[in-house]
């Protein structure tokens, strides 16, 4: 009997403690109170964190002249830092171009994409962006090939 005691009092316990949090405060005279937070119900998720940090959306280049149409759909990627400006980033011709974006000042949705490459390659990009995901533009290149830029969705 002690022992079917025991286990009740153990279960009670356990269906206690996870029905809610117990956390400690301090109260304006010093003392401790001991507060409970109840969980939300069983298959209640609670809403995710707002996303602050970086997002790096996919970039495609597709061709618009005949010098870019040899090499065909060209991939990258661009980080957004959330403060008007990210790092952006493409291979093309063998070589990994490396440099920015920035907004247009005054412009939210507007902006301009610089490359370089350690060989030498370097290109420019003018763009819109149409949502914070989606954007489109053009991009041409110091060959002289030039790009449809598509910003966003998947690669």
């Amino acid at each position: 009997m002690r022992r079917l005691i025991q286990c009740g009092v153990g279960v009670l316990i356990a269906v206690a403690v996870t029905a809610c949090y117990v956390v400690p405060e301090r109260a304006p005279d010093g003392s401790v109170i001991y507060q409970h937070y109840p969980l939300p119900p069983p298959g209640v998720m609670p809403a995710p964190p707002s996303r602050v940090g970086p997002v790096t959306l996919p970039v495609r280049l597709y061709p618009a002249n005949d010098i870019a149409t040899r090499t065909g759909v060209v991939t990258g990627s661009v980080t957004n830092m959330m403060t008007g400006k990210g790092v952006f980033n493409a291979s093309y011709l063998g070589e990994v171009l490396t440099g920015e974006a920035t907004r247009v000042s005054n412009e939210e949705r507007r902006g301009v994409a610089s490359a370089f490459s350690p060989g030498g390659m370097f290109m420019s990009c003018e763009y819109q962006m149409n949502t914070p995901q989606q954007g489109a533009g053009t991009c041409t290149f110091s060959n002289g090939a030039a790009y449809q830029m598509h910003i966003g969705g998947t690669q």
